[in-house]
């Protein structure tokens, strides 16, 4: 007999209908799966026998074939075990409603006892099984609260096949997971702003940094608060909308780091590879062309530690997601876009031994170390980065100071205006902060008073900016505006902006002659 079972598969952040088709028919004892599958889908010929065993169901003795529709398509996971049962014991006529099986569409790994585990890119693929018209799902109990976020869909969670089977044969209900409704939940930061000693120049650099979703970049010595700074900008982070939020969701899903309790992501990513991350690592890749840390950070913070020790060919692979807010993975049998755009904070210390511009510790390092110590960041990948802070030592009044700083709740309170004014404005423009901003946008939307105009254009002329570091400046000075309220970008905005390239000249000015 022929049975035709639903289900879905993903390539990159799209998926696309599979029809699992199953025969049985009379003849010597085989099993063959054809529909360009990998290897997962191969290997599930056994998973799929001891499962049906061992749930008490019958596996024929006959020959079986399975087709994955379209042909053309490969098809690549564990996720299509449980409906391959389920077609095949359908086939065998062990499950009597058939309609039903056809009805709903099934996603699932199984064990060798007949357990339903978890898969990858659940979300995406149920809300493109939605906008094909279809209404009910049969998903891991795991991935049963991500999928219940698509409202319309009915979301039963399966925890064995035998389970599924007396659903299918009108012996058991299934559990209907209801529509989950995203919250706002509170999050509690490891990290706040008034735990910062000090370094008042960094922390505003930061909050325009947040405000605008602009690049920046830390520059000193070793113990004056980088990585604290860095690891305190998740507190001041903007709030999830809704729409971020879900787009969020779908990525952390595909790579397979979503919880499943966790049904939707609650606050923005803030991802730390190390410096030994490889190009695929940070960028994404892989046979199945998987994101990368630069997606798993979309609408977040990448944050590069050391930053002149990652590998050369790994930084330089930025470039293009930086300027795009997305990237493209080609590999020989797949072609995935993902979104990419994350806020990238980067920290480095001036020389190798750290010491260098320090006004307590000697630099040990030599002119030609330093210079290619510097040389490490390219010249075209700093131009992305808008804002340059240098961080030096903290003094021990500082450190000894009893007086708590201004709390990341107040500082958040501004960006939020900040950015609230933004979505305003580009409302028609469909951007939401000003990093986003291309060079026509720029040119509208940042207007210059007189003084601001001059001050601009003699600053073009002293650092020598190109043309993408000038309409940077241009950004950056918007946001600084943004957090005054102020419609016009004034002379001390463009004057504020501009300071925040000046470390370019200072360290790099040397190397690039």
């Amino acid at each position: 007999m022929l049975s035709k079972i639903k289900s879905y598969g993903l390539m990159g952040m799209e998926g696309f209908p599979v029809m699992v088709e199953v025969y049985v028919s009379n003849g010597l004892p085989s099993y063959d799966t054809v529909g360009l599958p990998d290897a997962a889908v191969r290997e599930s010929r056994e998973r799929v026998r001891a499962a049906i065993r061992n749930s008490g169901l019958e596996f024929p003795a006959k020959r079986v074939t399975v087709n994955l529709a379209p042909a053309d398509l490969r098809k690549e996971g564990s996720m299509y075990d449980l409906p391959i049962a389920i077609g095949l014991l359908a086939a065998t006529e062990q499950i009597q409603n058939d309609a039903l099986a056809q009805e709903c569409l099934f996603l699932g790994e199984l064990a060798l006892d007949g357990t339903v585990r978890s898969v990858s890119g659940v979300l995406p693929m149920v809300i493109g099984a939605y906008a094909q018209g279809v209404r009910k799902v049969v998903v891991p109990l795991e991935n049963a609260k991500e999928a219940s976020l698509i409202a319309g869909v009915r979301v039963y969670a399966a925890e064995t096949l035998k389970r599924v089977v007396d659903f299918l044969n009108g012996a058991e209900p299934l559990p209907v997971v209801p529509t989950c409704k995203w919250d706002r939940t509170k999050v509690s930061y490891p990290m706040d702003f008034a735990d910062i000693k000090g370094q008042q120049g960094a922390k505003r650099a930061a909050e325009i940094a947040v405000a605008g979703g602009h690049n920046l970049l830390l520059v000193g010595t070793p113990g004056s608060g980088k990585t604290m700074l860095a690891r305190s900008i998740p507190s001041i982070l903007p709030e999830l909308t809704f729409e971020e939020a879900l787009e969020i969701t779908k990525i952390h899903s595909i790579a397979g780091t979503l919880a499943g309790s966790e049904g939707m992501v609650s606050e923005r990513p803030f991802r730390a590879p190390h410096h030994s991350a490889s190009t695929a690592s940070l960028i994404g890749g892989g046979q199945r062309a998987m994101p990368g840390e630069i997606s798993l950070a979309h609408y977040g913070v990448l944050f590069l530690d050391e930053f002149p020790e990652f590998r050369k060919d790994a930084l330089e692979a930025l470039r293009q997601p930086m300027e795009d807010g997305s990237v493209t993975i080609a590999r020989a049998a797949v072609r995935s876009t993902y979104p990419a755009d994350f806020m990238l904070v980067a920290a480095m210390n001036p020389c190798p031994c750290g010491n260098y511009g320090s006004r307590t510790a000697p630099c040990r390092c030599t002119q030609q170390q330093i210079a290619r110590y510097l040389g490490r960041i390219s010249g075209p990948l700093l131009d992305r980065i808008d804002l340059h802070v240098e961080m030096s030592e903290v003094g021990y009044d500082d450190i000894a100071s009893r007086q708590a700083g201004e709390p990341s709740e107040t500082v958040r309170a501004r960006v939020n205006a900040a950015r609230q004014i933004q979505a305003e404005r580009y409302r028609e423009e469909g951007i939401l902060f000003n990093a986003q901003l291309t060079s026509r946008m720029a040119m509208q939307y940042c207007t210059l008073d007189a003084r601001a105009e001059a001050l601009l254009r003699k600053a073009f002329a002293t650092l020598k900016l190109s043309a993408r570091a000038y309409t940077r400046v241009l950004k950056v000075a918007r946001t600084i505006a943004d957090l005054e309220g102020s419609r016009i970008i004034c002379a001390h905005h463009v004057g504020e902006a501009v300071q925040y390239r000046s470390l370019e000249s200072k360290y790099w000015g040397e190397i690039r002659r």
